[in-house]
């Protein structure tokens, strides 16, 4: 990786979730068009949101469930399974589709990524590891993301710590994940349908066996700032990026709110695939 590679930095104040996954898709365009750097984005969601994968079924949300408890609900442009943001920080990259850190498609650039998170976790004193396969065969089919880890995604004793997922662009590409600093992981199954009663708590019970929070990790809190600044540190450690505090350029945010409008907050993208 070129130690002089100049890439820009966003340590963004928390967002309401349709808003945070239409600026993903806001600077992947504008890196994509070669209209800004790439980018390191750095985030936190108000109030918490389940996400869905790309391609995920909107029949496994329970809307009665949300509403109850007034979590929004966004359709994701990466693939993976549901995801309740809340108590966490959130990271993306975005880069052109020939930076050295995308190059080779999504595994080799998931390893260079997992890289990077390593050191930043390991910078917080988590002794964690990233493998090239994990073992699914144990696993039971469900919709909730931090069931089982994918290749080259963090674990903890076993546990999935970090979760993340890509979409890749002809001229760009967005790798976003989440990072649960504390709270319940379990929490998920409020907002998604099940069978019955058993199901619902055998899936929370596979949740908190399978997933763990840098609090749990730990045996203390890590606020946001400083989980933060241990993401920035472990990048630039080790892919040499100069990270360049900055803002969105007004490209981004006029595109942002197109794509707010237009996508992300219209139920034809959230519903889309019932």
């Amino acid at each position: 990786m070129n130690a002089n590679a100049c890439w820009r930095l966003l340590l963004d104040p928390p967002a309401f979730g349709p808003r945070n996954m239409a600026i993903d898709e806001a600077i992947l365009e504008a890196v994509s068009a070669g209209l800004s750097p790439p980018t390191l984005r750095l985030y936190r969601w108000d109030p918490a949101c389940l996400s869905l994968g790309y391609g995920q079924r909107f029949r496994e949300v329970d809307d009665v469930g949300l509403a109850a408890r007034g979590w929004d609900v966004v359709r994701r442009p990466t693939g993976g399974k549901a995801i309740l943001h809340v108590d966490e920080l959130t990271y993306s990259v975005v880069a052109p589709a020939d930076h050295p850190l995308m190059r080779g498609g999504v595994l080799p650039s998931y390893r260079r990524i997992a890289a990077a998170l390593l050191a930043a976790l390991e910078g917080l004193a988590l002794r964690v590891v990233a493998k090239e396969r994990y073992d699914r065969r144990s696993g039971v089919p469900g919709p909730v993301c931090f069931e089982v880890p994918s290749d080259w995604e963090i674990t903890w004793e076993g546990r999935k710590l970090v979760g993340s997922a890509q979409v890749r662009r002809k001229d760009g590409v967005l790798q976003h994940g989440t990072i649960p600093l504390h709270g319940d992981l379990a929490r998920i199954t409020d907002a998604l349908v099940f069978d019955s009663a058993d199901t619902k708590a055998a899936a929370a019970t596979r949740v908190l066996e399978k997933a763990a929070t840098i609090e749990t990790a730990l045996g203390r809190r890590v606020d946001w700032e400083a989980a933060a600044q241990a993401v920035a540190a472990g990048f630039r450690s080790t892919l040499g990026f100069e990270l360049n505090k900055n803002g969105l350029t007004e490209g981004e945010r006029d595109a942002a709110q197109r794509l707010l409008a237009d996508k992300y907050d219209n139920p034809a993208w959230n519903r889309r695939r019932m």
